[in-house]
C-alpha cells in the first residue's frame, strides 16, 4: 500500500538495511537470526542480475568479514555488496587528504580506513592525539581516556566524525544502544565540536550506495525497519523508502511519520520488493 499519491522514480538498485530487515543478531554480534523472505528476496535477485547491496550502520567488522558471517547464515551476499559506515568513511577521508586519524572503535571499525591508506592510531598508543580526524564507530568498551584522548585531538584541530548517530537498532533481544551516538554524545558534550555522520541516514552514505549500484540516488529503493534512519536517508536524497516492519517500527508507526521520514510503501512482507521492481 502505498503512503502517497505521486509516483517514485523508477528503482534501478536496491540497498537492503541488515539489523531489523533481513535478519536480527544478538546483542553481541554474534549469532543471526535471518528473518523470512530475505534469503528468497536476495537470490531472486541475484537471479535476476538486479542491482543490490547491502548498508549496515554497524561497524564492529570489515565489510569482507560481516559478508561472510552473512553467508554462513545463508544470505547470498558477495563482499563487494556489503557497505558499513567505514566503507563510506575511508573514501570520503581519502578524498578529503586525510592521513591519520584517531579510530574510538574495535580494530575491525578501522580496517576500511587503514586498506584505503589512511593511517589509524588508537587510544593509548603514541601520538594517539595528533591526528587529523577522530572517527567512532563499534567501541562497546570505551572509557574515560577514550573520551580524553577524542577531546584533546579535537582541542588540537582535529575533525569528528562517526559511523552512527542512531540510539538504537533491533536485535533478537530487542532494541540496544548504538554505541557511537553516545561516545559521539560525550565528546561533543565537552568540546562542542560538529560531527558529521557517515552511515544511515548521511547523504555520504547514500551516494556511496548509488555508486556501488551504478546508478544516481533518486534511482535508489531504500528497503529498512526505522523512520529516522532509512527513512529519512531516502527522503533527502529523493530515493525511495520501502519500509518493513520486521525490526523497531510497526505499520501504524511507519504511517504516523511526518514527511521528512514517511514512507513510500509499507511492505507487508520482504517479498513486496520483488513486486517494487516489477
Amino acid at each position: 500500500m502505498r503512503t502517497e499519491r505521486q509516483p517514485a522514480p523508477q528503482i534501478k538498485g536496491l540497498m537492503f538495511d541488515v539489523d531489523g530487515t533481513l535478519l536480527l543478531s544478538d546483542r553481541a554480534l554474534g549469532g543471526y537470526q535471518v528473518l523470512p523472505g530475505a534469503r528468497e528476496v536476495l537470490c531472486a535477485l541475484r537471479e535476476r542480475n538486479f542491482p543490490f547491496v547491502l548498508l549496515t550502520n554497524g561497524s564492529n567488522y570489515p565489510p569482507a568479514e560481516q559478508a561472510a558471517k552473512l553467508r554462513d547464515s545463508g544470505l547470498p551476499v558477495e563482499d563487494a555488496q556489503m557497505i558499513t559506515p567505514s566503507s563510506v568513511t575511508a573514501h570520503h577521508l581519502s578524498r578529503r587528504g586525510i592521513r591519520r586519524v584517531l579510530v574510538l572503535g574495535t580494530r575491525g571499525v578501522g580496517y576500511a580506513l587503514a586498506q584505503a591508506g589512511i593511517q589509524t592510531v588508537y587510544t593509548g598508543e603514541t601520538g594517539a592525539a595528533e591526528v587529523d580526524a577522530v572517527y567512532v564507530g563499534w567501541h562497546p568498551e570505551c572509557g574515560m581516556k577514550d573520551i580524553e584522548t577524542a577531546a584533546q585531538a579535537i582541542w588540537s584541530g582535529a575533525k569528528l566524525f562517526s559511523a552512527s548517530d542512531v540510539p538504537f537498532f533491533a536485535t533478537r533481544q530487542g532494541r540496544t544502544i548504538g554505541y557511537s551516538f553516545a561516545i559521539v554524545g560525550a565528546i561533543r558534550r565537552l568540546t562542542r565540536a560538529p560531527v558529521t555522520v557517515m552511515g544511515k541516514p548521511s547523504l555520504h552514505a547514500l551516494r556511496f550506495v548509488a555508486k556501488r549500484l551504478g546508478t544516481t540516488m533518486p534511482h535508489v529503493g531504500v528497503v529498512g525497519d526505522d523512520p529516522i534512519v532509512e527513512g529519512v536517508m531516502a527522503r533527502r536524497g529523493g530515493a525511495t523508502a520501502l519500509a518493513v516492519t520486521t525490526g523497531i517500527t510497526s505499520r501504524e508507526e511507519w504511517l504516523r511519520q511526518s514527511q521528512r521520514c514517511r514512507p513510500h510503501r509499507v511492505l507487508a512482507d520482504l517479498h513486496e520488493v520483488l513486486r517494487c521492481i516489477a
